[in-house]
Parts: structure tokens; C-alpha cells; sequence
């Protein structure tokens, strides 16, 4: 690995603070590393872009899948899983997933999260796409990530960690070997510390979440832009399969000019019997899979497209109103708040629903320990790329994914603490820059990204629309530098500035893969090339940032990733 040198333009960090880890974002993956890492008696750090409930996770509506039904299996969840992921997944990441799963929701509730059970106690479960058991545990009736979401942050407040909120990542520290040294980050105004400083530590885990923020309408929070996946490649960190966006088919329509974070509405809705129709009530997806409205979500997405084309339609409908007022109010809530509060009532029409940006299954490239190309640099959760989701995530593996991979992580960290290993390095930084690095984009430029991104990289895609895309992202991205260069000048350092750049650079990444993946295959869709093509990109897309901000793009091998060290 060879560290780029690249960093964002900011001040030089005016204070630090010592750590043995530091955890970014504070979703099940970060607060269940750092839980994991504090009790093996590692100091810890949780850094996180708003309050400790602000991300991802508390917006999961369906719940975790785990094998904790009578007659399931480990092995049935992972035919499941690689079903789903088109033949991309890394068979193993995905059968350490199956394997240690139950006993990572088990000790998930051990922590404290309160999943829903049957008046014998006993925890119910449902089933979402591309699940052929009851598997989905759920809290809430569709509020399972607010629930886990609480039971961490009660957990971690109960433990005194140290935690700063209101914290924006900006760079990776490194010592003069291209180890990890700990993060520069820029506190927005609240709490112990304010402006630039840093955590100095051997250990740093990236566990920031998705990009979702990179498309015009996303589920995602106005948090996820995409921060340690960015940070990731200016560090040198190889980032794959970035042009697996998962687009969850059933989102509220609000209109074709909707921006910004849009409500979902989850797949235990499907699951629990609801069904896709047109405007004509005809119920669309039967006869396209053997599963019909419960196909992978691929499926259905590309599903709902096609019969919005067909029909000249902006949306399609999902029809529960055969529930009955009693089972929308008790099994969801949040969803039947959600829909009334925009003037729709489940309970007596069907409610329009169109695809939106959802999860990357691509992300900072792992190995089983959760370790990147970068020593000392780990990553997990949506920012990850483990291998388990291959080409198309299957529902709600992403929380499993969190819990699991969080737990190895702090499991090496443990290991490396107790052989003395992690304790032996203390990280000497080398000093920051004076002279940025990286030019900065105003901060209306991520709207820019944003329709950019969502007319050539959306659900839809061909050799043309991406070709124009890469050519009007490049244009930014020239620009911004020509003036740095020229004139030394770049736009005021700040969060809008900061998180605009991001935007860009994963686009940039996306589209890049995107363009040279000249096949469809789980959810990336070319219309141009609309077959799978397993001769020639049964593999993975491996991208790298060159100290000259160019991107470097590989294939590997074969589906399984080779080692990141």
C-alpha cells in the first residue's frame, strides 16, 4: 500500500486527545466495535457526525436476519444470501456471517435491545425478499433500528465511553510508514472541543455508513455522504464494487422533484402479504419470479421500473389495505405515520411507491478481521466491502453484517492488545500539511453531484448516460483544481465544503466502475448490456486514488477477493 498524500484543505489540528482505537460513526457497527473494544480493556474513541443515534441505523424499519427459527438453518441463509448477490459474494465472508450470526443477535440482546416476541416469549419472526424462512427478527413492529440503535448508545453511555459528537472525519493520520496514526476531524461547535483537532491512535475502524447523499433521493439520512470511504481512498485504502447501489424498490413517492432523504417502506410489508400493482390494480411482479412481489430486491426494483415505462407512469402502488386498520397500527407504525403524515392512509388506499438509492453493497475492501489495505486501518458495517453482498445485498443482512464483522474486528484488536503488539506502536503523525492537498467544491455543488448522479448512474444505466456523467463529474473536478492550482485558491474549509468533495469523489469511483462492469448483473442494471456475463466479470472492481487524484481501476481474479495483506 502506498499512501496517496492527498488530504482534505483544512486548518491544522489544534488539539488531540490519545486513544488505542478510535471508531467512526456510532450505527451497530461502530458502537458494537467500540462496546467490544472497551471491555477488552482497549482505550476507545467513538467519533460521529451528529448525536449518537443520528445515523443509518435507527432508520432500519424490516429488522436483522438470523437462523433463529425452528427448521432453519446457517446453511439455508447462506443459499439465500449468495442467490442474491448474483455470484459475487465471498462464499466464506458469507458463511462467517450465517455462522456467527445468531450468537451476535444473542448477544445483541444480552446488550439490551428488546426484539418483539409471541406471548410465550419466544422472538417473532418475518420474512422480507429473497428469504425463503421467517427470519427477520424485528423490534417495534418496524422500528428495529431505532430499538438496537437505543440498547448501544443506553450501553455505551452506561459504560462512560468517550465520545465526541457533532464530529466530521476528515483525513486518515499516518506515521512515516504508511501505518495508521489515528484521524483529523472538525467538531461543529458543541461540546468539549471545537474547529480541527485529532485522535492519535495505532487503530482506527471506519464504520461511517453509506453514500446514499451521492443520488438525488436516497432512505439515507443527510449524514451519509459517502465520509469514510472518501477518507479511505485518500488514504491509499483499495474501495470495491462501488457501482452495486441497491435501490429499495418500495420508497413513498412525494413527487418527481423530491429530494433528500425519502420514507421507506419496508420489505416486511411485502413480507407480511401486501402487493405491487399498477395503476389498473394488476399486480405486476407475479410471473416475473418465483417469489413475485418477495423476488431480491433487484428484481423488484428493476420490476417496478419496467412497468413504470411501460405505463408512462412516475410510480407504482403497494396495496396492504386487505390488513386492516388494527395490523397497520400494530406491526407498523412508523410506516402508517409516516404515510399519513404526507396524506396517505394505508389503511384505505394503496400507497405510491418508486425505487430510491438504499445501501451500498461496495465499500473500503476487507478481509474476515475487517482489515483494510492500510495497516492498522479497519472498516465495517455499510462503508465496508466484506465480500458478503456481492453484486446485490439481501435484506436486512446489513445489520448482521454490522453486529458480525464488528465483532471480529474488536476481536483482532483484543488479540494485537493482549500479545502487546497494539500497545507497542505509539503513533508518531506525520505533521499535516501546510499547503492543501485537495481542492474543495462549493458547497451548491453537491447538488450538482446529486443530479449528475441520479440522470446517468440511477436504477437505469448505459454506456452513454455514464460516459456523460464521468465527463460532467470530471468537468468538477477539473475545475476545482485548475483554480487551486492557477490561483491557490479553493472554497472556505467548512462540513458543506467538506462533504460536497466527498460526494464527488465517490461519484467519481462509482461511475468509473460503473462504465467498465459492461454487463447487468444484481443490481447494477445497463440497459445497453442487459445480460449477466459470467465469463468475463464474475470478478470484482477494485479501485484506488493515485497521488495525482486519478483513479486506478483492476479486476480481480476470480469472485473472492484476494488478501488485503
Amino acid at each position: 500500500m502506498t499512501s496517496t498524500g492527498i488530504r482534505l484543505h483544512a486548518p491544522a489540528p489544534g488539539w488531540s486527545i490519545p486513544a488505542d482505537v478510535v471508531v467512526v460513526g456510532s450505527g451497530v457497527a461502530g458502537l458494537t466495535a467500540a462496546l467490544r473494544c472497551e471491555a477488552a480493556g482497549l482505550t476507545t474513541v467513538v467519533v460521529t457526525k451528529a448525536r449518537l443515534d443520528d445515523g443509518s441505523t435507527r432508520w432500519a424499519q424490516g429488522g436483522v436476519a438470523a437462523a433463529l427459527g425452528e427448521g432453519d438453518t446457517p446453511e439455508q441463509h447462506l443459499d439465500d444470501t449468495l442467490v442474491a448477490g448474483a455470484g459475487l459474494c465471498d462464499e466464506e465472508a458469507v458463511r462467517l456471517l450465517v455462522t456467527e450470526g445468531p450468537g451476535a443477535v444473542r448477544r445483541l440482546i444480552s446488550t439490551g435491545a428488546r426484539f418483539d416476541t409471541d406471548d410465550a416469549g419466544t422472538i417473532e419472526l418475518t420474512r422480507e425478499g429473497g428469504h425463503h424462512r421467517r427470519r427477520i427478527a424485528h423490534a417495534g413492529g418496524d422500528a428495529t433500528g431505532a430499538e438496537i440503535s437505543r440498547a448501544l448508545v443506553d450501553a455505551v453511555r452506561a459504560r462512560g465511553l468517550r465520545t465526541i459528537e457533532n464530529a466530521l472525519v476528515l483525513d486518515l493520520l499516518t506515521d512515516a510508514e504508511g501505518r495508521t496514526a489515528g484521524v483529523t476531524l472538525h467538531v461543529m461547535g458543541e461540546g468539549q472541543h471545537d474547529g480541527v483537532g485529532a485522535v492519535h491512535a495505532p487503530a482506527v475502524i471506519l464504520a461511517t455508513g453509506g453514500m446514499g447523499q451521492v443520488f438525488s433521493a436516497t432512505t439515507n439520512p443527510s449524514v451519509s455522504t459517502g465520509d469514510g470511504v472518501a477518507l479511505a481512498l485518500r488514504a491509499g485504502a483499495e474501495v470495491s464494487d462501488l457501482e452495486f447501489v441497491q435501490f429499495h424498490p418500495t420508497v413513498l413517492f412525494l413527487g418527481p422533484d423530491a429530494e433528500g432523504q425519502q420514507p421507506l417502506v419496508s420489505e416486511a410489508v411485502r413480507g407480511e402479504g401486501a402487493h405491487l400493482v399498477d395503476a389498473d390494480g394488476t399486480r405486476f411482479m407475479v410471473g416475473q419470479h418465483e417469489l413475485a412481489e418477495l423476488a431480491p430486491r433487484d428484481i423488484v426494483a428493476k420490476g417496478i421500473t419496467r412497468r413504470m415505462q411501460e405505463t408512462g407512469a412516475e410510480h407504482m402502488y403497494l396495496d396492504g389495505r386487505h390488513f386492516g386498520a388494527e395490523m397497520w397500527e400494530q406491526r407498523f407504525p412508523t410506516i402508517l405515520a409516516a404515510c399519513r403524515a404526507h396524506g396517505i392512509d394505508p389503511v384505505t388506499e394503496p400507497i405510491p411507491v418508486a425505487p430510491a438509492a438504499h445501501y451500498a453493497s461496495g465499500g473500503v475492501r476487507t478481509d474476515d478481521r475487517g482489515r483494510t489495505t492500510v495497516p492498522g486501518l479497519y472498516a465495517c458495517g455499510e462503508a465496508a466491502c466484506t465480500g458478503v453482498h456481492g453484486a446485490n445485498r439481501l435484506a436486512s443482512n446489513s445489520l448482521l453484517e454490522g453486529l458480525v464483522y464488528a465483532e471480529r474486528i474488536a476481536a483482532d484488536l483484543a488479540a494485537a492488545h493482549a500479545d502487546g503488539t497494539l500497545a507497542a506502536r505509539v503513533p508518531d503523525p506525520v505533521p499535516y500539511a501546510e499547503r492543501p492537498a485537495h481542492p474543495l467544491l462549493a458547497p451548491e455543488a453537491r447538488f450538482a453531484v446529486q443530479r449528475i448522479m441520479t440522470e446517468g448512474a440511477g436504477v437505469l444505466r448505459s454506456a452513454d448516460s455514464l460516459a456523460r456523467a464521468a465527463e460532467r463529474l470530471e468537468r468538477l473536478h477539473t475545475e476545482a483544481l485548475e483554480e487551486l492550482e492557477t490561483d491557490g485558491k479553493t472554497p472556505e474549509p467548512g462540513v458543506d465544503t467538506w462533504e460536497a468533495t466527498n460526494l464527488l469523489g465517490i461519484a467519481r469511483v462509482l461511475v468509473a466502475a460503473a462504465r467498465l462492469r459492461e454487463e447487468t448483473r444484481g443490481c447494477h442494471w445497463r440497459e445497453d448490456r442487459p445480460e449477466r456475463d459470467d465469463e468475463n466479470w464474475r470478478r470484482h472492481i477494485v479501485v484506488t486514488l493515485r497521488p495525482d487524484r486519478s483513479l486506478a481501476e483492476r479486476l480481480t481474479e476470480t469472485a473472492d477477493f484476494p488478501p488485503t495483506r
